[in-house]
């Protein structure tokens, strides 16, 4: 099993026995080493098993206190946060452009050709927006996993979530992303060119840009909605106006 589902597995199981009852809400889970011989998995397999619970708000890790369990309507709420927009692209163009240069420096020629493939299903003209940016996201999440940090690709995995569950995040990213499709393939394109070339700084700049440019995208769809809504309301006021007027007539 590779490193990536074993800690997947182990943070399930722990999160089973959370569920059963066995670890407490409030109490302390095992240490690192009896949940290592429990599971029979390295201590590194646990802290990142650790880390992805912390993050679904299953648990809260206290340095030198201890792994503590979360109530349930904690962890419920830990979930998926509410945040903007905004929020979310800032932290892609992180998370992210780390990731690349990560990947760089792991990319081999089959990672290669799948990212070619999946650049070419984005830009096929056949394909509809769904389609589109299915391929979209598995662009994106290959490279986190390309990049060989299974919380990495956890982190960025998460991010996804947000950015397709979250009602407010993804109908700003569906305005967008439903007119600049051009622009999104040439800058897919401008990444997996610095991956080829095994570029870590040139991978990291490809994703800044591919962010930078999504982010300006979104402040210009914002302004303009702002201003048709000032529109629609001195329309409104206007009319309000001139059916006065016509009463006293």
């Amino acid at each position: 099993m590779s490193e990536q589902r074993l800690y997947q597995s182990v943070a399930k199981q722990i999160r089973d026995a959370i569920e059963a009852g066995e670890f407490p809400v409030g109490g302390r889970l095992p240490g690192e080493r009896e949940l290592a011989e429990r599971f029979n998995v390295s201590r590194v397999t646990i802290r990142e098993a650790e880390i992805a619970l912390e993050a679904l708000g299953w648990i809260s890790i206290k340095t030198g206190s201890g792994v503590y369990v979360l109530s349930r309507d904690a962890h419920a709420a830990g979930r998926l946060p509410d945040v903007t927009a905004f929020d979310l692209t800032a932290a892609r163009a992180v998370f992210e452009a780390e990731a690349a240069a990560l990947a760089a420096a792991n990319i081999d020629d089959d990672a290669l050709a799948e990212l070619d493939a999946l650049i070419c299903q984005m830009s096929d003209p056949s394909a509809t927006d769904a389609e589109a940016s299915v391929a979209d996201q598995k662009f994106h999440e290959a490279i986190a996993r390309i990049a060989g940090n299974p919380v990495v690709e956890y982190c960025i995995k998460l991010i996804w979530r947000m950015r397709n569950e979250l009602p407010k995040v993804k109908q700003v990213y569906q305005s967008v992303c439903h007119h600049d499709w051009d622009s999104r393939t040439n800058e897919h394109a401008a990444i997996l060119s610095a991956l080829r070339n095994r570029d870590p700084q040139a991978s990291r700049a490809a994703m800044r840009d591919h962010f930078h440019r999504l982010f300006e995208a979104m402040m210009a769809a914002e302004e303009a909605e702002a201003l048709a809504e000032v529109r629609r309301r001195m329309q409104h006021d206007r009319d309000r106006f001139m059916a006065t007027l016509s009463a006293q007539a």
